[in-house]
Formats: structure tokens, sequence, C-alpha cells
């Protein structure tokens, strides 16, 4: 099986730039390689280039993108969430789901609300509407959300 690009920026940087934080590695509109860091000391010019250089192999393929995750930024690991608990979040889910007590018996795909827990299988969310608990295996993205 071949590792996905998020494994495969992982990995790399992983030697490189032990401290360098991965949240996102994908690839947009089949020829842009998007990669999302962090470091504990912020994110600069200077370490996006080194991400950059670490990196020429997949520059043969795709225009590689490094950049900060901004104030939008994705939340992508377990460890992501509970560090965030307390904000406010959008998550888009893989399939609809119903909110608790929720005005609408309609299960939806998008959710926007205070991130108020999580554990190892999934996150709630008073969300718009009533409160949901979605497990991680049905998020397909997810960011914080500029208040």
């Amino acid at each position: 099986m071949n590792p996905s690009i998020q494994d495969t920026v992982e990995e790399r940087l992983r030697a490189v730039e032990p401290e360098v934080e991965v949240l996102l590695a994908e690839v947009v509109g089949g020829n842009t390689l998007r990669v999302l860091i962090d470091h504990p000391d912020g994110v600069n010019l200077d370490l996006c280039v080194r991400v950059t250089r670490h990196m020429d192999d997949l520059r043969e393929r795709y225009a590689v993108e490094v950049s900060s995750p901004g104030s939008d930024r994705p939340l992508v690991k377990p460890e992501h969430y509970r560090r965030f608990t307390g904000r406010k979040v959008r998550i888009r889910t893989r399939q609809p789901i119903a909110v608790a007590g929720g005005d609408s018996d309609e299960p939806r795909k998008s959710f926007t609300g205070e991130l108020v827990g999580n554990d190892e299988h999934a996150v709630t969310l008073a969300a718009d509407g009533g409160v949901v608990t979605i497990p991680y295996a049905e998020i397909h993205r997810s960011n914080l959300v500029e208040e």
C-alpha cells in the first residue's frame, strides 16, 4: 500500500525538522501540493522555505505551497481538538448526522459551534440548533472559526 501524501510529508519532515507539525498535506487540482505547518516558535518565511527545500523530489511532480495555518487553522488530530476546547469550530462530516435536541430532525453535514468536549473517539459540539457528537472517523474537514 502506498503511503498518503500526508504520511509522506510528515515522515520526511520528522527526520529533518522534528519540531514542525504538518497540519495538512493535500494535492489540490491534481498538480499543487498544499502543506500547512505549525511550529512551537511560530511559522516564518525562513521555515517555509526550508520545508519546501526538503521536498525537492516532490517539486518535480507538484507545485509546492507551504504556509502557516492562519486564523482558520485546520483541526486534524485528536490532540488539536483537546487543545482548542472552548473555541468556535466548523466541522464538515462525511455523512449527515442528526443534532440532539435540535430545531430540525434533518441530519446534516456541516456544523458550526463551540467545541465543548472530546475523547479518543469523538468530539462534542454545541452547534447552532443543539448538541452533536461527531466520531473522528466521520469528520471530513474541520477548522477553527475566527470569533
